[in-house]
């Protein structure tokens, strides 16, 4: 593994409080950079390259208009595509080979670290039937057999769930959902079967809000979407577990729920007022952040757990982000284990800009041993 603190394109931040040391990329290719939402990789296994968001402010949002950046540990250079631009979090890197892939309008687009950007795929227009596309997926998410990305469409008022195929092959049409569902997610271990949530919204055409009574909802191909569990569960930002039979959520009252599909046991993980959370493949390591109350830009916290021991650490503490890059462009810092777990990598704004930082896993475990 490339180590940051060795790479002249970071520059060393240790947190007062807590002593821990984070890099920041000092490199700049656009004047606001951030880490990708946490539920989707961001750098290959082996270290050389990571890729992030960019934005040009005021352009675009964290719905659209965002692009993509790369470092390349190796050649030691940072690289901005701007043919890259995303709609939503849907950027989904292969941790092999460094390739990239993401959603703009009804298209599936892939490039490599060097080379030219091609079109992977698109949706049909029997199923577009000239109508907007909100969104293609909110998150990409590959089969585990590689063949196929799952997209959570958003078409017109409809939301459309299926697959399309890396070859280019036919769309294969999941599910036809009238709720305002997103966050679909693939699962790690088997192709047929996919994790969403069902979200507060507000009627496009009445304005009527409308709240979930559940938020965790599973798709199995060729029949009915279901509850994750029986009776309705106050849980938010989910993600898969490794092994593909448990997943992960917060549960604001307690703190992270770690949930047997099969079973609906709950494993309670105490971590009361984490937002956003992320495990490693052992699920002994949390990582999360923490606001006092939401909005956009808000003061943020990020923290880790070590199950192990038990201890808790608080490694970085950002202000206030005002204005239009703290309000448009969804800048929590949703840390995430990257890099074979050997680092986190999230969003900061310790040096009064947007920011992507990393920290060594060794060095939060060393804390909290």
């Amino acid at each position: 593994m490339i180590d940051p603190a060795e790479s002249n394109l970071f520059v060393a931040w240790t947190d007062p409080t807590s002593a821990v040391t984070s890099y920041i990329l000092q490199e700049r290719v656009a004047p606001l950079q951030q880490s990708f939402y946490f539920v989707n990789e961001s750098m290959t296994r082996n270290g050389r390259y990571l890729w992030f968001y960019c934005a040009f402010p005021p352009s675009g949002s964290m719905d659209e208009g965002r692009s993509l950046g790369l470092v390349d540990f190796q050649e030691q250079q940072v690289h901005h595509f701007a043919e890259t631009q995303f709609s939503s979090g849907s950027p989904w890197v292969d941790i092999e080979t460094g390739e990239v892939y993401w959603c703009t309008v009804d298209a599936i687009w892939r490039r490599g670290p060097h080379g030219a950007s091609e079109c992977v795929n698109c949706l049909p227009e029997q199923v577009v039937q000239g109508r907007s596309i909100h969104r293609l997926a909110t998150h990409l998410s590959r089969s585990s057999d590689g063949k196929r990305f799952f997209i959570d469409a958003r078409v017109g008022l409809e939301n459309v769930f299926g697959t399309l195929p890396v070859d280019g092959g036919d769309f294969e049409l999941w599910s036809r959902i009238d709720r305002h569902v997103a966050h679909a997610q693939l699962c790690p271990t088997d192709s047929n079967l996919v994790l969403f949530a069902q979200e507060r919204m507000a009627d496009p055409i009445t304005r009527a809000t409308v709240s979930p009574v559940d938020r965790l909802w599973m798709l199995r191909r060729g029949e009915q979407a279901r509850p994750v569990f029986d009776q309705p569960a106050d849980v938010t930002h989910e993600w898969w577990d490794a092994d593909g039979r448990h997943v992960w959520c917060v549960c604001d009252k307690v703190g992270i729920w770690r949930v047997n599909l099969q079973t609906q046991a709950v494993e309670e993980i105490a971590w009361p007022g984490s937002w956003h959370s992320h495990a490693d493949k052992s699920g002994r390591y949390l990582v999360g952040d923490a606001n006092e109350r939401f909005y956009r830009g808000c003061p943020s916290t990020v923290h880790f757990l070590n199950r192990n021991t038990g201890k808790h650490l608080c490694f970085a503490a950002h202000l206030e982000m005002p204005g239009v890059a703290g309000a448009r462009y969804h800048i929590d810092p949703h840390p995430r284990f990257c890099c074979a777990d050997r680092l986190v990598v999230y969003t900061t704004v310790v040096r009064g800009r947007v920011e992507v930082a990393m920290v060594k896993t060794e060095d939060l475990i060393d804390r909290t041993s």
